[in-house]
């Protein structure tokens, strides 16, 4: 019963903790992802390069004060689930990275989505945000991670992100629907996902 106690007080002193919120980006670390995302084609316009890193780093910031994030990303998705804290899952970042960015109508650049580890289940499924240069395969793109270190903008080529081997979002989203339901799903050339005639919006 003591060591039971302990253990109940161990996971609420984690689930209390009140950590420092993650500090604002500094100037190097967007004057080099607009260096990667200018180096993403011949036809990137450096002003909409820029202007994807400064937003990609003010708005991970933004959220992480919105989020109220002063815990490691398990932990707060914890606190998420629990109800202690309003938003933060990985999914919620990537949305709205994605809907942030889209606001700028950039015309050189494309917006995809990605997911790793849905069919792993000894890991925990991952969504983010990437960017590639117009009309490219997301896996020419780079990721735009901000939960994976809680707040702190993380960003990588697809292709050398080690740490993830990521998916087409809605390819993943057609694989899932098709289990559950049993039914035939149908990807469009537009990336819209169609199940019995119906169209279905992925988070």
């Amino acid at each position: 019963m003591k060591r039971r106690l302990v253990l109940i007080g161990l996971a609420a002193s984690v689930l209390a903790g009140c950590g420092a919120p993650p500090p604002p980006p500094e100037a190097q670390e967007v004057t080099r992802l607009a260096a990667a995302i200018r180096g993403l084609g011949p036809d990137v316009d450096p002003e909409e390069a820029a202007r994807a890193a400064r937003i990609a780093y003010e708005h991970t910031h933004r959220l992480a004060l919105e989020y109220e994030i002063t815990d490691p990303p398990i932990v707060h998705n914890t606190k998420v689930n629990m109800g202690l804290k309003p938003r933060g899952l990985c999914w919620h970042w990537a949305r709205d990275m994605e809907d942030r960015l889209k606001l700028e109508e950039f015309q050189t650049l494309d917006l995809h989505r990605a997911v790793a580890n849905a069919e792993n289940a000894f890991r925990l499924e991952h969504s983010t945000a990437i960017v590639s240069a117009k009309g490219d395969d997301f896996r020419k793109g780079i990721v735009l991670d901000p939960w994976r270190r809680g707040g702190r903008l993380t960003w990588a080529p697809v292709t050398e992100d080690r740490a993830y081997k990521w998916e087409p979002r809605n390819e993943v989203v057609a694989r899932a629907l098709e289990r559950k339901h049993g039914q035939i799903v149908t990807l469009t050339d537009d990336d819209r996902i169609l199940m019995g005639g119906l169209e279905f919006a992925a988070q």
